[in-house]
């Protein structure tokens, strides 16, 4: 699990960032060149108007026979001007809510705790679909991924965003399939078992499909790079990004498949051992209040 402290640029990286900028710096150049602002030549004065400047110039004439005048900023003026830059960004709305700790990867405000499974009340008194209130999702424990009943620590090399984004699409299907089977008159317990075991299931069965796929996938992503080189190849050296594009494709396109089929049986049989999982008593049931009378 990665601790999130900060890690020392690799030579690699520095090398990389030196030439982003070292291939920006012509480029503003010329872009500044174009403009047409930096064409004054050194000890030569340039008329002005204070429309271009602004109130914070003051203009002092060269010659009081001729009409030009040239620029000097007053100390005291300048003084009494804003800061640049001063310009107002439109549209701001400061998000506020409940700070999320760092080591929870999940955004999800409206979150509630992984329930407890204390009992878990028998499936009866079912009905057709009506409105319910939606049920919140579940936030992971901290430092984990967490699909339904199934949780795994975050890999080192999964950046943080992309967890959130796992957890929290995980944790909205779970709690949409939740809500439903609440609509359909299941007790909380029981739904959150089916609704977290679906989900749970159904990432087992993905993982496994990917696993048999492998072979394929590696055979899709040879033939994937290799047609992406034959294309990339002409345009060299951009067309060379075709190759790792190609290889991708071709592995998804053998995984997928498999992938998607292991998931759908995972979730039915999770769906399905969940629904026949026997109820479990909190306690004795409460005994009747209300006694028959003894002679």
């Amino acid at each position: 699990m990665g601790t999130g402290k900060h890690r020392k640029l690799s030579s690699r990286q520095q090398k990389v960032g030196s030439m982003v900028v070292a291939g920006a710096v012509p480029v503003v150049l010329t872009l500044v060149g174009s403009s047409g602002t930096a064409n004054a030549e050194l000890g030569r004065n340039v008329p002005v108007s204070p429309t271009e400047h602004g109130s914070h110039v003051a203009f002092v004439a060269d010659d009081p026979d001729s009409g030009e005048a040239t620029p000097a900023v007053q100390a005291e003026q300048t003084k009494q001007s804003p800061d640049w830059p001063t310009a107002q960004v439109p549209n701001v709305r400061p998000y506020r809510g409940t700070r999320i700790p760092d080591d929870t990867r999940s955004s999800l405000q409206w979150a509630r705790p992984v329930p407890k499974s204390e009992y878990l009340s028998p499936v009866e008194f079912l009905h057709g679909p009506v409105q319910v209130a939606p049920v919140p999702p579940i936030a992971p424990p901290p430092g984990m991924l967490r699909f339904g009943n199934v949780q795994v620590e975050v890999p080192d090399w999964l950046p943080r965003e992309p967890a959130i984004q796992l957890n929290d699409a995980a944790a909205v299907t779970e709690a949409d399939l939740a809500t439903f089977f609440d609509s359909v008159g299941m007790e909380r317990t029981r739904s959150d078992r089916v609704a977290s075991q679906t989900v749970g299931s159904a990432a087992l069965g993905a993982a496994a499909g990917a696993a048999i796929a492998s072979p394929f996938a590696l055979i899709g992503a040879g033939v994937g790079g290799a047609l992406g080189l034959a294309i990339g190849v002409p345009f060299a050296p951009i067309g060379l990004a075709a190759v790792p594009i190609g290889a991708a494709y071709g592995a998804a396109l053998m995984a997928a498949p498999l992938a998607a089929i292991g998931a759908g049986i995972g979730a039915t049989l999770g769906a399905a051992q969940a629904l026949t999982a026997p109820p479990r008593a909190l306690g004795p049931a409460e005994a009747a209040t209300d006694q028959p009378a003894t002679d």
